[in-house]
């Protein structure tokens, strides 16, 4: 008897020393210069947790207050009227394909030809000729002139006849307030689309991929603290101004045609636009959420049914909504005090974000939408076990302890 008595002391005492487990633990600190969007901060009275904010990080310019400038290296390039860009034909770029009909040739210098990466084309047996920034009718006039001096062709001013048949898709740089500054390639097609390859010789093509929207597109799309009033392109020491807010609310589809070597430059208003917030031609139609739900009932992610699709969740999602996609919401009401953290990251001054929620008070407080932050791509979800199952991991914790230790104490009462 005063052997089992010990044992219910012992098992009295792991459970009082594993008890503190199960309450929430500390909100997370954060620098004050993190904040980027709405609902990343909570108020005295909202009942979620308050983040620790110390020091100010890494400078945010601008602040939560709209600060609109233009880049500054636009200072080197000179200011055209936007119809300069507007009114010009795209020019022929590397992976074009062309087709050369000489008159009175079958095969031998006729025929069709792709655009190198050079922007280089050589008819069979000449030297290279540029073609890459020049238009069909400029680069009809090189290769006539280039076949005269070869005393190819006779003196005819339709000796020699140039048809574009596939636009390829233009490399160009995009910087700014996108997810994906850098290097892209707009308007690319895949086999099955190109122009030509099953129909036949055709003759002319349109690629309307090879345009602003779709290099912004490529580049990741437009962050939601982009000015889509003001997106830049700069060609040859040129560059215009175009305004892009059409595409939003409807009132305008205008876009243009971009060439190898453009760059599109999108600047920051550094503040938050939620009409950026959704799907369209500018911003993201989708994003990639990084979820973890690890519990006792789903020790695992596929055993809580977080797959490719529940991850892939539409631009302009919130917090909750990606809750729910990572079976963090519902279930048995006693296990319903969850809690769960959202990773993010500022993109304008790159520096790391951590979000605490209670998650059913989040559910049923009506100002919800005050501290439901937008998720961005790439972003990371976790959730936190309910303080009802930190307890029952607790109490299972000791069972076990004192099942393995019983019987070492009946033995000891034994001898």
């Amino acid at each position: 008897m005063p052997r089992t008595l010990t044992a219910n002391a012992l098992c009295c005492a792991f459970a009082a020393a594993l008890l503190p487990a199960c309450v929430a633990g500390p909100a997370p600190a954060n620098h004050a210069s993190s904040v980027y969007g709405p609902g990343q901060v909570t108020d005295a009275g909202s009942g979620q947790p308050r983040a620790e904010w110390i020091g100010s990080g890494k400078p945010n310019p601008g602040g939560s207050s709209c600060d609109v400038r233009a880049p500054g290296e636009l200072a080197t390039y000179r200011r055209v009227a936007t119809e300069a860009f507007q009114d010009r034909i795209a020019p022929l770029g590397a992976g074009d394909r062309i087709e050369v009909s000489v008159i009175g040739d079958a095969d031998r210098i006729t025929g069709t030809y792709i655009i190198g990466s050079d922007g280089s084309v050589a008819l069979r047996g000449l030297p290279p000729v540029q073609a890459g920034g020049l238009s069909i009718e400029a680069l009809t006039q090189d290769l006539r002139d280039q076949l005269l001096s070869a005393d190819l062709v006779r003196p005819l001013r339709n000796a020699v006849r140039v048809a574009l048949i596939d636009n390829a898709g233009v490399s160009v740089s995009v910087g700014g307030a996108v997810f994906q500054p850098g290097a892209v390639r707009a308007g690319e097609r895949d086999a099955d689309s190109r122009i030509g390859l099953k129909e036949g010789m055709v003759s002319g093509d349109d690629n309307t991929s090879r345009t602003i929207a779709a290099a912004i597109r490529a580049a990741g799309g437009v962050r939601p603290d982009a000015d889509v009033r003001r997106i830049y392109l700069l060609r040859d020491g040129d560059y215009a101004e175009f305004d892009f807010t059409g595409f939003l609310d409807g009132s305008s589809n205008r876009d243009l045609a971009i060439a190898s070597g453009d760059r599109v430059l999108v600047p920051s208003r550094n503040c938050f636009d939620t009409d950026l917030m959704r799907p369209s031609p500018l911003t993201p139609p989708g994003m990639r959420i990084y979820m973890s739900n690890l519990t006792r009932s789903a020790n695992n992610n596929a055993g809580a049914a977080i797959g490719e699709k529940a991850t892939s969740l539409p631009y302009g999602t919130r917090l909750l909504q990606g809750l729910v996609a990572a079976n963090c919401v519902g279930g048995s009401y006693m296990q319903s005090d969850h809690r769960a953290v959202l990773v993010s990251r500022n993109p304008i001054n790159g520096e790391s974000i951590v979000i605490e929620r209670d998650i059913e008070k989040l559910v049923r407080a009506a100002d919800r939408d005050a501290h439901n932050p937008y998720l961005m791509p790439g972003d990371a979800i976790a959730c936190y076990d309910s303080r009802w199952t930190n307890f029952r991991e607790a109490v299972g914790l000791v069972t076990d302890a004192i099942n393995t230790a019983t019987p070492a104490i009946l033995l000891d009462g034994a001898l």
